[in-house]
């Protein structure tokens, strides 16, 4: 089984899903997306989890990032199990659900690990970009819910830092300040970022985020 690191590209497939057939790289389009296995259908954490994506749809689209989810249950569960979802977390289902009954997309990204489960894929997730190539990857264990706060949070610095010479410091929000790239000389500072710096060591100077008005 091959290892998917940050920077491949993203494995494609083709696989049945509660909103019909997906070829995965076609589905996303231009779009960033994300990946993510729950273990089983009809269990609490994971009822939970897609209740709170949905809710999430709109921080998601904002960010143009499709959502897909996984398990290795099939469709008739899923359908049967999304009318329980919306029912106690009181939202809609507005996304995919893939049916991985013959594993095929959970041993390709890897996502069963027999010393947890030989049979239930764990809680991963996988951030693809735009241009297909995997950016993140997080891999939580059956009993540890997704904070999808967090994810929101990765995505808003991961778009950033693609487009601009940055990186985000611990704890890093939206709208806050930056890093600026060591690779990126003194003189080079005022043409890229106008709003001004601060250096605080040579190796470490802040700038307001770029990309907001």
């Amino acid at each position: 089984m091959a290892t998917i690191r940050l920077g491949d590209e993203a494995p494609n497939f083709t696989a049945n899903s509660t909103e019909g057939t997906i070829n995965f790289h076609e589905w996303l389009g231009d779009s960033w997306g994300i990946l993510f296995s729950h273990p089983a259908d009809y269990t609490p954490v994971c009822t939970t989890e897609l209740g709170t994506v949905a809710k999430y749809k709109d921080a998601f689209d904002k960010r143009n990032v499709k959502v897909v989810a996984l398990s290795v249950d099939g469709l008739d569960s899923h359908n049967d199990w999304i009318k329980d979802i919306n029912e106690t977390q009181h939202t809609t289902v507005n996304f995919p659900i893939i049916a991985d009954e013959d594993r095929k997309v959970s041993e390709l990204y890897d996502m069963i690990h027999p010393n947890a489960n030989d049979k239930l894929t764990v809680r991963s997730v996988f951030v693809i970009g735009a241009d297909k190539k995997v950016k993140l990857i997080i891999t939580y264990p059956a009993s540890t819910g997704r904070n999808f706060d967090e994810l929101l949070r990765v995505i808003d610095s991961l778009q950033l830092t693609a487009y601009h010479k940055v990186a985000t410091p611990a704890n890093w929000n939206n709208g806050e300040d930056v890093v600026i790239s060591p690779s990126i000389s003194n003189e080079e500072i005022p043409a890229l970022f106008p709003k001004g710096h601060k250096e605080i060591k040579p190796y470490l100077r802040m700038t307001p985020q770029p990309n907001l008005n």
